[in-house]
């Protein structure tokens, strides 16, 4: 069987990541033109225009946002069998400043952490909350790696999909919504909690309530989805929240319910990104992949 040329996974991965043949072409070193010919060919072997004008930019298709982890994954591995770098998990003492939400950090963090005792015991990670306004701080080394959903982050950062979420509504377990089958009016009717670290009361749940002519009343806004979740036990609101909260929950064994929002909210994808200085730092991507392996392991998400 003859093999398709391998370099193309490595063009496709930068073309996807710029959205530009020119910016393609310059951080490969190649002409624009030439650039453009290995599009033709990545085309070809695909079978998809991957990416498509739209106004002066190109845009990718579908079919390029389905392959761009899983070409992003291949050629990060390729990279690894050419690297003889190595690192000594036992004697590495390093401390790791990771900005990241509470979801991360109850649903995977503990599973995490105890990974890292269990092959470098002298490593410590620091966990930081998201902060407004600091998007410099990974270009500046405040931050080694962050994860989120919705990070605004200078456009060199690398970034790697770790696990999907979607809101599911939660309430104490004899709640009154649960009385009858909820639908899209019976869950605007109810009091609810919005969580933001910001203070917001509004988002993406209330622009698809307003499509279909209905809103919401909330009445309280949390900093943290942990936090919000003990406001349900004694009260009839109900609390929106991402589906690898509403595991965790249940297992804890608290009284609460999950129902399914009856509204087509899209799943979000969370990412854990980091400074292109650490693509080669061999103690950095064996953190990286515990963190992608703790997501896989306890595979939360939708």
């Amino acid at each position: 069987m003859q093999l398709p040329d391998l370099n193309l996974l490595v063009a496709l991965d930068v073309l996807l990541e710029e959205g530009s043949v020119v910016g393609a072409a310059r951080r490969m070193h190649l002409s624009p033109p030439a650039m453009s010919r290995t599009l033709t060919r990545i085309r070809e072997a695909v079978g998809d225009p991957i990416l498509v004008r739209a106004g002066r930019g190109l845009v990718p298709t579908p079919r390029a946002l389905e392959l761009r982890e899983q070409v992003r994954d291949l050629v990060e591995q390729a990279s690894h069998v050419f690297r003889s770098q190595e690192v000594a998990l036992g004697s590495l003492d390093r401390a790791f400043n990771i900005r990241t939400n509470d979801i991360f950090m109850v649903c995977y963090g503990g599973r995490l952490v105890e990974l890292i005792r269990e092959q470098a015991p002298r490593v410590m990670l620091r966990f930081v909350p998201e902060i407004d306004g600091d998007d410099d701080a990974m270009r500046a080394g405040r931050i080694d790696l962050a994860i989120g959903a919705s990070l605004q982050l200078p456009p060199e950062i690398k970034h790697q999909g770790l696990f999907m979420s979607r809101f599911v509504g939660m309430a104490r377990a004899d709640h009154p919504i649960f009385d009858e089958m909820i639908n899209a009016e019976r869950f605007a009717a109810f009091d609810q909690i919005s969580v933001s670290r910001r203070g917001l009361a509004r988002g993406p749940i209330d622009q698809v309530l307003e499509r279909q002519g209905l809103s919401r009343r909330v009445v309280t806004v949390s900093p943290s989805f942990f936090s919000a979740v003990l406001a349900l036990r004694d009260s009839d609101l109900i609390l929106p929240m991402p589906n690898p909260v509403v595991a965790v929950c249940s297992q804890l064994g608290l009284a609460l319910r999950s129902f399914e929002i009856p509204l087509p909210l899209s799943p979000v994808r969370v990412h854990q990104s980091w400074h292109p200085r650490f693509d080669n730092d061999p103690a950095h991507r064996w953190l990286r992949e515990l963190v992608k392996r703790c997501c896989e392991e306890n595979a939360l998400g939708v």
